[in-house]
């Protein structure tokens, strides 16, 4: 006779094994007609990268490998952006610059047990904007959207960097479908 338990944990270790096979799934998608309208213009964008989770930051070693580190996620999103024609704005440059778009890269991660992570990969377009309600109030928000979530583990976190970068990829084909060279 099978257990509750037994049937409990084999019905885990099922959604575990089809979450692993399908390793990523977009699950938000904000890249419509109308949110590429908000990157007509766009002089070029500020990249942010936010702080790697201290639950990931355990497996240094692993992350640097997989080109994952804050540092490296910089570089890798600013040299995709850059060979597409996309100008990287630096601090100064985007004080000064009209809308002051920032390009927001944020990779959380959890740990589910020793060694297997969920992710949650998220790219967004930030611009200052302001609120019909008081003109006078501006505040960054996200006109531009996109992210994938899913399970890796310790041993393939480079499925993680991949499909940030082809977030990265989205971004640049929706920039370029409302930016077209003349």
């Amino acid at each position: 006779m099978v257990t509750a338990p037994v049937i409990m944990k084999r019905l885990v270790m099922l959604v575990s094994a089809v979450l692993l096979i399908g390793s990523a799934v977009p699950v938000l998608a904000i890249d419509s007609k109308e949110t590429r309208l908000t990157l007509i213009g766009l002089q070029g964008v500020y990249v942010a990268v936010e702080e790697l989770q201290p639950n990931v930051m355990k497996y240094e070693k692993h992350l640097r490998k997989s080109g994952l580190t804050k540092e490296q996620i910089q570089q890798g999103v600013a040299q995709r952006l850059r060979e597409a024609e996309i100008r990287i704005l630096s601090s100064d440059e985007w004080l000064k610059t009209p809308g002051r778009p920032v390009l927001y890269v944020n990779v959380n991660t959890h740990e589910n047990e020793k060694y297997l992570l969920a992710y949650d990969v998220r790219l967004e377009l930030q611009q200052l904007v302001s609120i019909d309600s008081n003109p006078r109030i501006k505040t960054l928000a996200s006109t531009w959207t996109i992210n994938v979530t899913g399970i890796v583990n310790i041993g393939t976190l480079n499925i993680i960097r991949d499909n940030m970068f082809f977030l990265v990829d989205r971004f640049v084909e929706a920039y370029k479908s409302v930016n077209a060279r003349k």
